[in-house]
């Protein structure tokens, strides 16, 4: 019979046997020819199977740390994946003239949005936006139309198309107009129109007759690039950096819909106004 103070060991060797605990083996396999043989009887690791089994049963929480633990690790290796992609194309997200963008040019810090009209976290993330933009008029913000759902949804494109047409005939102040115009009819998920776009740019002043010669694809594509090579797989997603000097404790990239307070706080930590430290 297997002492108590052994299974606690075998509970651990069990698990990591049948993969419950997920570790990379990759920097023991050099090592495999001078791994000791077992210390364990065939009947002795029986046993310690059938402990380990019926300890998991009695206590399933173990199987729920285990999970989380796993997916913990696996989100901090995305979250590092993107700040390094993001690091990696600072050049392309900060010196892009063909995206529109409203603040100083001379901003320390730029937010990066990459966004679709007919996304409902995006919708549900603008005012969110606004605010924050309110708050911090010392801020560059760049908005990466990125229409992810233009093949199920036409006007998607559309609204993405002439967001950019927008930027390059009338500049900052009416895109951001005219990008606040089309969330502010609510329609998203497929409820956009082409009127609710033609009405936004109408609100603007937009030359409708130059519009129709004006070539946006190229940075349409892009931009979907560029969302991809950081690793970002929907929308909203956002990258928070310094407009110089990012480092990956500077930088901050949100796949996904956020809050004012976080928003902020990665304002802060790409200005330097809090202490840059990460988990």
């Amino acid at each position: 019979m297997l002492k108590k103070s052994n299974i606690a060991a075998a509970i651990l060797l069990s698990g990591v046997l049948a993969g419950v605990v997920a570790l990379d083996i990759s920097h023991f396999a050099h090592a495999e020819a001078a791994t000791p043989a077992s210390p364990f009887t065939p009947a002795q690791e029986a046993r310690i199977g059938k402990v380990a089994a019926d300890y998991l049963i009695a206590h399933p929480e173990v199987l729920v740390k285990v999970s989380e633990a796993l997916q913990a690790r696996q989100q901090a290796a995305m979250m590092k994946a993107m700040t390094d992609g993001a690091l990696a194309l600072q050049s392309e997200l900060l010196h892009d003239p063909h995206a529109p963008s409203y603040g100083p040019a001379e901003a320390k810090v730029v937010v990066t949005l990459f966004f679709d009209y007919q996304c409902v976290y995006c919708s549900q993330l603008a005012p969110v936006l606004t605010k924050v933009m309110k708050a911090n008029p010392q801020v560059r913000f760049v908005f990466r139309e990125w229409p992810i759902f233009g093949d199920r949804w036409p006007a998607s494109r559309l609204a993405a198309e002439t967001g950019l047409k927008v930027w390059q005939q009338k500049g900052a102040e009416a895109y951001l107009a005219y990008h606040n115009g089309v969330y502010a009819t609510g329609h998203n998920e497929g409820a956009l129109t082409e009127n609710d776009i033609r009405t936004a740019a109408k609100a603007v002043k937009v030359d409708s007759a130059k519009a129709e010669s004006q070539d946006v694809q190229a940075e349409l594509t892009l931009t979907g690039q560029l969302a991809r090579n950081i690793g970002l797989t929907g929308t909203p997603g956002l990258v928070v950096m310094p407009a110089t000097g990012a480092t990956a404790e500077t930088v901050t990239v949100i796949p996904g819909m956020t809050d004012r307070a976080v928003l902020q706080m990665a304002i802060n930590t790409a200005a330097g106004l809090t202490n840059p430290a990460k988990p």
